[in-house]
């Protein structure tokens, strides 16, 4: 199964992630800000990352594009999962390179089939 990187700075959210994907034999990394994230993503292979837009030291949108400008990464699926609904701000996502997006709060299933459909790929 695949290799996912959660990144957002709230735990529960990390873990809520974790309790949906694992069942399906995911394996799951997790960092709590888009700088850690990137480290994590450029230090181990990854199948996915699903990032949060607000958090400190670099946000969503920020790690996106890192991601994007990195060679061995640039097709990496992105789901962007946010409280964040509006059309603007899922456009900048769109524009920075998100595969998809996710509205919190979440169905499990929901991220299930997304991931699912994503690392099929």
């Amino acid at each position: 199964m695949a290799t996912i990187l959660t990144v957002d700075d709230s735990p529960s959210i990390r873990q809520m992630i974790r309790v949906a994907l694992s069942p399906a034999g995911h394996t799951i990394l997790e960092a709590g800000d888009g700088a850690e994230g990137l480290r994590k993503a450029q230090a181990e292979p990854v199948d996915l990352v699903i990032t949060d837009l607000n958090m400190p030291v670099m946000d969503g949108l920020e790690l996106i594009r890192r991601l994007r400008g990195v060679p061995a990464l640039s097709g990496l699926p992105i789901v962007f999962l946010s409280t964040e609904s509006n059309d603007g701000v899922k456009q900048q996502a769109k524009a920075a390179g998100a595969t998809g997006w996710i509205t919190k709060p979440f169905k499990p299933e929901q991220l299930v089939s997304v991931v699912t459909k994503l690392v099929r790929r």
